[in-house]
């Protein structure tokens, strides 16, 4: 079987890479600059065959994949700063990504026999409730421009193909660019106080762990629209049940970050504990700042995942403490 992945200078096309080099699976990577650009650790990906390919000209996709003739693509890049994505010289921008340029390499799919995986977000969705999204759900209304943008993707892949997987993830990090976790140690290393949102409510999704999750799926014919996150992990108190009783250990983006901390510190870095840097939990609106509206409810149930054979993600816990066991603090 050979893969084509597009945008592997991001954090998860590095991660699925490196992951279909371990299992011995042919692949070429792709992006938008003449040679990889992502961050050069030594893996596998750094040495791989890659091809530049402009996703938003129509042309130059048919042109690469037709000379690559894969078996499956799985479509990482993408125009992923959401705040960015409102500025109005952006926004034909963000469209032209990730939705022009996705319905590009669904046509190329179609006339190649190809499979296509199509990485798309929670931002789908209108963000309101408490009740985890459905991955069959169709009740779309996106609160922003990269989630109108992302959605439109989505729609591309749909009405193209029948041999596709659509995986929604949310808040995601990993050890290529810059995420949630680094920020959250640069600020708590330069400063003794911090505000953290307690009212986005969700699930980290680590991109080493996805992209094992992803690898395994583009091997087989189980097609359809997925929810991938790390898995939550319940209080012992029970404190997070739901009007229904379920405990769904989803978290916010305030106990993200007091959990990195707590992690931070417990691998020698003081400057992390409670005794040097308060963290206060604060609302979406007293924090202020986005220019992006941002969903309160980024809960995703990743059920389809074991109904249709599939191992789901290790707790978020877990992974945070192995992207910190191999963090660089001295990068900060």
């Amino acid at each position: 079987m050979k893969i084509f992945v597009t945008g592997v200078s991001g954090q998860l096309g590095h991660d699925v890479m490196n992951e279909l080099h371990k299992r011995g699976i042919e692949a070429v990577g792709s992006d938008i600059k003449e040679t990889y650009s992502g961050i050069m650790d030594g893996t596998p990906v750094t040495s791989m065959p890659y091809v530049q390919m402009d996703i938003t000209d129509a042309a130059q996709v048919r042109q690469v994949l037709e000379k690559a003739a894969p078996d499956a693509v799985i479509h990482c890049a993408a125009w992923t700063a959401v705040d960015a994505a409102e500025d109005e010289e952006n926004i034909q921008k963000v469209e032209l990504i990730n939705a022009q340029g996705t319905r590009h390499i669904a046509q190329a799919c179609r006339d190649l026999g190809a499979v296509m995986m199509y990485i798309s977000t929670d931002y789908i969705f209108n963000g309101q409730g408490t009740q985890p999204w459905k991955s069959s759900c169709t009740d779309y209304a996106p609160l922003n421009v990269y989630g109108m943008s992302k959605l439109h993707g989505e729609e591309a892949v749909r009405s193209l193909l029948e041999k596709y997987f659509i995986v929604r993830i949310a808040w995601v990090f990993g050890r290529n660019g810059n995420n949630f976790i680094r920020t959250m140690l640069r600020l708590g290393k330069n400063h003794d106080a911090l505000r953290i949102v307690n009212d986005q409510i969700g699930t980290p999704t680590y991109t080493f762990d996805l992209a094992r999750l992803l690898c395994d799926m583009i091997v087989t014919d189980r097609y359809g629209t997925y929810h991938a996150t790390n898995s939550e992990v319940p209080s012992a108190d029970g404190s997070d049940r739901t009007a229904e009783g379920c405990r769904c250990g989803y978290i916010s983006w305030y106990d993200f970050a007091c959990e990195i901390f707590r992690q931070a510190a417990a691998l020698g870095h003081p400057e992390y504990d409670p005794e040097h840097l308060s963290v206060t939990a604060v609302t979406t609106a007293e924090y202020g700042i986005s220019k992006a509206a941002r969903p309160f409810n980024s809960r995703l149930d990743k059920s389809a995942l074991a109904k249709n054979g599939f191992e789901g993600l290790p707790d978020w816990q877990d992974a945070l403490s192995r992207y910190l066991a191999e963090f660089d603090f001295d990068t900060l």
